[in-house]
């Protein structure tokens, strides 16, 4: 046990930014083997939960492929469960130093449980379409925690100060709230659509086209916000504000093209899966333009803060 102590890191170093990582990465495939499952109508490849059947904890030969993808989601969940146990090994001895890691990885460990159990409730309940969309939300969520621990990994601790103009942050946090309106409205439209679970699902009752061109809106919006913030940023000149100002645009822009593609073509499962993919793409994405917001404060500021938290006192 003294050998196990003695080998955690006392500070965040490569072993700690590479698990961060593959924690982000594996939340993303998630969702991508997610959408393998529903858009193969496999949601009930494995007919009940925790096990596979009434008699096999895996998956059997007689089961076909249906089976097969079910269970290699499963699966990715107990990766995941991995990966959350050693990324909170990997800060928790930073409890006083980094106490956001720490934290940061303890939720987003506690989030990997919960999303299992409500798949498997998900599953019990023969895939009720909003369910389903939970499930997913449940996974954006686990996205955004885990995106901000990678970025945060990198950050220098310490007190951190705004480093844009009130215009910009004000301009960023609308867009984030409406990325998230646009995946919300994904999520009910794919549930009045054929992916919405499996065939024998029953949908949300709303009209696929119309809910379609809905949640549209949100979507145009969000890229006319994300077209002020990279031109905002360009004046700005601030690097990191910069960089991922761009690379949510580059999202954004294939985010659209798959949708535009996918509703004109009859939604092939295979551009349904790719939109679900960049649709947790783009929530990391936007994650990591909010968190370029900031930078580490000046001692001037540090001090400056001091002063008024003492005045107060």
């Amino acid at each position: 046990m003294k050998r196990i102590i003695a080998w955690l890191p006392d500070r965040v170093e490569t072993r700690t930014k590479v698990i961060a990582w593959i924690y982000l990465a594996a939340q993303i495939m998630l969702v991508t083997t997610g959408g393998a499952v529903r858009l193969t109508s496999s949601g009930l490849g494995c007919p009940t939960w925790p096990k596979c059947t009434a008699d096999s904890l895996v998956n059997t030969p007689e089961m076909g492929i249906h089976g097969f993808i079910e269970f290699g989601n499963r699966m990715l969940g107990g990766v995941l469960a991995v990966l959350a146990i050693l990324a909170f090994l990997t800060v928790v001895k930073l409890l006083r130093s980094r106490p956001d890691l720490f934290w940061l990885s303890f939720v987003a460990g506690l989030g990997v449980p919960f999303q299992a159990v409500l798949g498997g409730i998900t599953v019990l309940t023969q895939l009720t379409w909003w369910l389903v969309g939970l499930h997913f939300i449940t996974s954006m969520v686990l996205v955004v925690l885990t995106t901000i621990f990678l970025v945060r990994v990198y950050a220098v601790p310490g007190p951190r100060a705004r480093a844009v103009p009130s215009w910009y942050a004000a301009t960023a946090y609308v867009t984030s709230v409406v990325v998230g309106i646009t995946i919300v409205f994904g999520i009910i439209t794919t549930g009045s659509g054929p992916h919405a679970g499996d065939v024998k699902t029953p949908r949300n009752g709303l009209n696929p086209e119309i809910i379609e061109h809905v949640h549209a809106i949100p979507a145009y919006i969000t890229f006319a916000l994300t077209l002020v913030l990279v031109v905002g940023a360009w004046r700005i000149r601030t690097t990191p504000v910069r960089r991922y100002a761009l690379l949510l645009l580059g999202v954004e822009l294939a985010q659209i093209a798959v949708g535009l593609i996918q509703s004109n073509t009859g939604l092939p499962g295979v551009l349904v899966g790719i939109h679900m993919t960049l649709a947790a793409t783009l929530a990391a994405t936007m994650t990591a333009v909010v968190l370029s917001l900031t930078a580490p404060a000046a001692p001037d500021e540090v001090a400056a803060g001091s002063a008024v938290e003492s005045v107060a006192a």
